[in-house]
Parts: C-alpha cells; structure tokens; sequence
C-alpha cells in the first residue's frame, strides 16, 4: 500500500526535524575540514546513496516487491539518487551537477515534506531507506556546492529546467505503455502536495510554472545572498 504522512503531523514534525539537522550536522562539520576530508566526507556520503540503493532493490526483490511499473530508478528523486552516487567518481560534469542541484535539492525537499511511501509494508528498512535517500539528495548537492568548488552557471536553472521537462516527455508514452506513472507525469501523486493543483493535464502546466519560478529563485538565492553563497 501506498503511505502517506499528514503534513505538521507529530511523525511528519519528527522526521522532518532528524533530516535537518542530520543535513545541517554534516554541513556544519565541513566548514572545519580541508578540501581533502571534504573530498572524502562527499564521497562516503555518495557511497552511502549507493549502498541504500543496493539495499532497497535486493529488499524488493527479496520480498517479491518488485515490480517495472513502479521501481524502475526513472522518478525524478531516483535519477537524482543515481546520479548522486556516481557523480564524484567520474570526470567533472557541470551539467550533471547543475541538474542534481536543482531537481534534487527541491525535489528531496518536496518528498521530505509531503512524503509518501510507495508500496510500503510497514517495515523500518523501508522507512529508513525513503528518508535517508531523500535526505542525501539534498545535502550532496549542497555539500558538493560549498565544499568541492562546483559551481551555478548562468541559466543553469534553464538548463535543468529544459532537461526536466525532456525527461517528462519521454515518460509520459513510456508511463502509458507500462502502466506506470513515474515523474507523475500521466497523473497526480496520491499524497496532499501544494504544487499540484487540478487535474491532468492542468496540473503539469501548473507545476510547469512553479518549478521554474523555483529554480530561478534557487538559483538567485544561492548566488546573489551572501549568507547562501559558498
């Protein structure tokens, strides 16, 4: 079944308080390592990922869990999730790490706070893997962005923008042939999200706009103030 958490619930309020500071905890210890520990704390964290995801198919597959219209890695949090564990044992990839920074440190950020757990039987593993995979979605990025010198190009928010919505297209014929609705592209998620509103297609032109005016505003915030810059 699929679970979801209400939002400002006391298990919601939980959850996302451990997240925080788990990713404000490790942010924090970087401002006091070199460049070379830093290399090394990223790296363990992109290994982490790797490890989570290892545990999560053979978990599936395991319990006969498994299925194509459902745990293929094709919604957007993990292609994020994939990219984020190989990201720093290849050759240096802007657009890459432009990509990850956006959709997926606002849409670690989305999952977080309105969650929902596909197919969850009720285990801890499973609860476990949805946070702490949605939780280094977002400080990878942001790890990477202030520690290890990679930096937001100009229009990279259009660049991520434009490979998002290519993806999108390429799923929506892929989500009809298999049944499936990765990315939510051919239709709304079950869980109560404030970006979705109305019904198909209305609610992608909707999201369309938002997630745009989303990436612009990351990429102002973390560009233009002082306090956001690395």
């Amino acid at each position: 079944m699929d679970y979801t958490i209400d939002f400002l619930s006391i298990e919601w309020t939980k959850n996302v308080v451990i997240i925080v500071f788990l990713i404000a905890g490790f942010l924090f210890l970087g401002k006091f390592l070199n460049k070379n520990k830093n290399i090394i704390i990223a790296k363990f964290l992109s290994l982490t990922l790797l490890l989570i995801n290892i545990i999560h198919i053979s978990y599936l597959l395991f319990f006969d869990i498994w299925s194509i219209s459902e745990h293929l890695p094709l919604h957007l949090c993990s292609i994020n999730s994939l990219i984020c564990s190989f990201i720093l044992f290849i050759p240096k990839n802007k657009n890459l790490y432009e990509f990850i920074f956006y959709t997926g440190v606002i849409g670690g950020t989305v999952a977080i706070t309105t969650p929902q757990l596909v197919d969850y039987d009720g285990s801890l593993t499973q609860y476990l893997i949805y946070y702490l995979s949605h939780g280094l979605i977002i400080l990878i990025p942001l790890y990477i962005f202030y520690y290890l010198n990679f930096e937001l190009q100009k229009l990279s928010w259009l660049r991520a923008w434009v490979v998002m919505n290519i993806l999108m297209a390429l799923l929506i014929p892929l989500n009809y042939y298999l049944k499936s609705n990765y990315m939510y592209v051919n239709k709304p998620p079950k869980v109560d999200n404030p970006l979705i509103i109305g019904e198909w297609p209305v609610y992608l032109i909707n999201l369309e706009v938002i997630i745009l005016l989303l990436f612009v505003v990351t990429y102002f915030i973390f560009t233009k103030v002082s306090i956001f810059k690395s």
